[in-house]
């Protein structure tokens, strides 16, 4: 895609699912990938081999790897510090990192809450602040991509506090592309609908994958790969002109299923 290569790119949480998708296909691209894990650096031998097995021996393509634990303020400024200093600049953020945790709403632990806003939204923000330092800094151009939900839109019982960050996490998006427009900072989401991620038990239960597919308009869940696809139209320049959006890639999930179902009209 036009404008990716050589591009440097950090996308956190970049050991499994959407997150090791979007770097491989970003590497895929020609961009140079800084790989944010937050346990083991172990973790990231699946996405380093994809990457390895998935370029051709000619692209001269950097990837590094960079804990950092989205929560923590220390953490996210060094995980920046190191992907500048070792990629030489930074032109695109992939807020990956996420959390979910299944509790009735009435029940919900304040910590779980606590956690999964902190990872989710705080997370993204701390990201997305010292991105757009990066941005202002270098005096260029930068792109911020979110990575969302249908959530942010659909209610998911239950899951009380995954859908206020992917709420929150709509409207940061929008805040910052209007905020630093002028200065040439593009800020957009993508919101995945049902994925087939490890984040995702129903994913080892064939039964219950057909079941949540039957729901979905076009039949089937997404794969990871699709998702990285988007987020990697969305950072090139066949797309300078969009900004503050979320582009569901859902199946049609937005669309009021049900209603195809109902005969209403």
């Amino acid at each position: 895609m036009r404008g990716i290569s050589e591009k440097n790119v950090l996308v956190t949480g970049a050991t499994s699912g959407i997150g090791q998708a979007i770097a491989v296909r970003f590497a895929q691209e020609g961009a140079n990938v800084a790989l944010n894990y937050r346990g083991e650096i172990s973790s990231l031998d699946e996405t380093q081999n994809l990457i390895q097995t998935s370029i051709s021996q000619n692209q001269a393509v950097q990837v590094i790897p960079i804990k950092g634990d989205v929560r923590y303020e220390d953490q996210v400024t060094e995980m920046f510090r190191q992907a500048v200093e070792k990629l030489g600049s930074l032109d695109i953020l992939i807020n990956n990192a996420g959390i979910q945790i299944e509790e009735a709403s009435h029940e919900v632990e304040t910590d779980d809450f606590d956690l999964v806003i902190s990872v989710n939204l705080r997370g993204a923000y701390l990201c997305a602040r010292e991105a757009i330092q990066c941005f202002l800094t270098q005096e260029k151009a930068g792109i911020i991509i979110n990575i969302s939900s249908v959530h942010e839109v659909i209610p998911r019982p239950q899951y009380l506090s995954y859908s206020i960050s992917k709420g929150g996490l709509q409207n940061m998006t929008k805040t910052l592309a209007l905020e630093y427009s002028r200065k040439g900072i593009r800020v957009n989401s993508i919101a995945p609908g049902a994925t087939k991620t490890s984040i995702n038990d129903w994913q080892n239960n064939p039964e219950e994958m057909e079941e949540i597919a039957n729901f979905v308009p076009m039949g089937r869940v997404g794969t990871p790969e699709e998702m990285a696809a988007i987020t990697v139209f969305l950072a090139s320049e066949d797309t300078s002109y969009i900004t503050g959006q979320t582009l569901f890639i859902d199946g049609g999930l937005t669309l009021y299923p049900s209603f195809a179902q109902s005969g209403v009209t």
